[in-house]
């Protein structure tokens, strides 16, 4: 006899259950900031190691004793500012390009040749954003095709224009954007692991000897009538490859000493950190070598401790 009630098989938090269109994660919102700053950054995923801090936490057992963490290595090559977008009633009117592209930009969308407007020119905009791009080839992905992102900035209108002023055709690097003991929604693109079955993928019961035509399988794909398969039922699919955000991941420490992390063969399946790197409390989504977009928390934990614990040692 098979149960009166079993439970639905596969989460619906997630729905529809769609794979990424790009390898990069969209963003939809940004945090509010006073400080005329980007409020995200790209980097990439270069592993995990634990770390030995000293817990900060006021009310802890643990208060000021040395505590293990786990913790994600980010690569934070820096940002090149390419262009600044304007808008007016949350419509895009004009873009301006920097004269002083990198040439791998064109890998990815035409730069124009000659641009006929500058920032100066454009004078009626409720809001600016900054177009920019990483540098794949100052890490060890393998890839020289960079990622472009659209990039918030907080503050004023006119501290948000001064901004792109001085900021077109340079860098922007880790420190600019982020401080130890910041708070940050990780965006990324999971693992991909193809086409599984409903037994991986949704978490269906494996049949018992006997059960029926299969074993690994649901039982029926629904009542006769309606005579139409219920987009509830668990079935055989593509799996992973999901843009997921963590929330309010603590950042423990930012460096430019990538000596302090690297091993002498290199981190396992990534290789050398040549560039600053950032030390991210627990885990984030994505395989090794995938880039990953940093923003500050949307919705930030009051409870989080603003200060950073004091890292004593990072295992390598």
């Amino acid at each position: 006899m098979g149960k009166a009630h079993a439970p639905r098989r596969g989460s619906m938090q997630f729905w529809p259950r769609k794979r990424s269109k790009h390898s990069l994660a969209r963003v939809r919102s940004w945090a509010n900031s006073k400080q005329a700053k980007p409020l995200g950054f790209i980097g990439y995923k270069a592993g995990m190691t634990h770390v030995v801090a000293i817990d900060n936490l006021p009310k802890a057992l643990t208060k000021g004793e040395d505590i293990n963490f786990a913790t994600t290595i980010i690569d934070c090559p820096p940002m090149v500012v390419y262009g600044v977008s304007f808008y007016k009633n949350s419509k895009k009117i004009a873009q301006i390009f920097s004269q002083k592209t990198k040439k791998d930009l064109k890998r990815k969308i035409p730069v124009p040749k000659k641009e006929t407007k500058t920032i100066d020119d454009i004078k009626e905009f409720d809001d600016l954003k900054i177009l920019v791009h990483s540098q794949p080839r100052l890490t060890p992905t393998g890839t020289k095709k960079p990622k472009v992102l659209e990039i918030a900035l907080g503050g004023s209108k006119d501290e948000k224009l001064a901004y792109a002023k001085e900021k077109l055709g340079q860098e922007i690097k880790i420190e600019e954007v982020f401080e130890p003991g910041n708070s940050v929604d990780p965006h990324g693109i999971t693992i991909g692991k193809g086409f599984q079955g409903t037994v991986k993928r949704f978490g269906v019961m494996i049949k018992s000897h006997k059960a029926e035509k299969v074993k690994r399988g649901v039982g029926n794909l629904g009542a006769w009538t309606p005579k139409r398969v219920d987009y509830r039922v668990p079935q055989p699919g593509k799996m992973g490859y999901h843009l997921r955000t963590d929330y309010n991941k603590q950042i423990l420490k930012i460096s430019n000493q990538p000596d302090e992390i690297n091993p002498k063969s290199g981190l396992p399946k990534y290789g050398l950190v040549k560039n600053s790197y950032l030390l991210l409390k627990g885990s984030v989504p994505g395989p090794r070598k995938r880039a990953l977009v940093l923003l500050h928390s949307i919705r930030p934990n009051k409870r989080m401790m603003k200060d950073a614990p004091d890292v004593k040692y990072i295992n390598k």
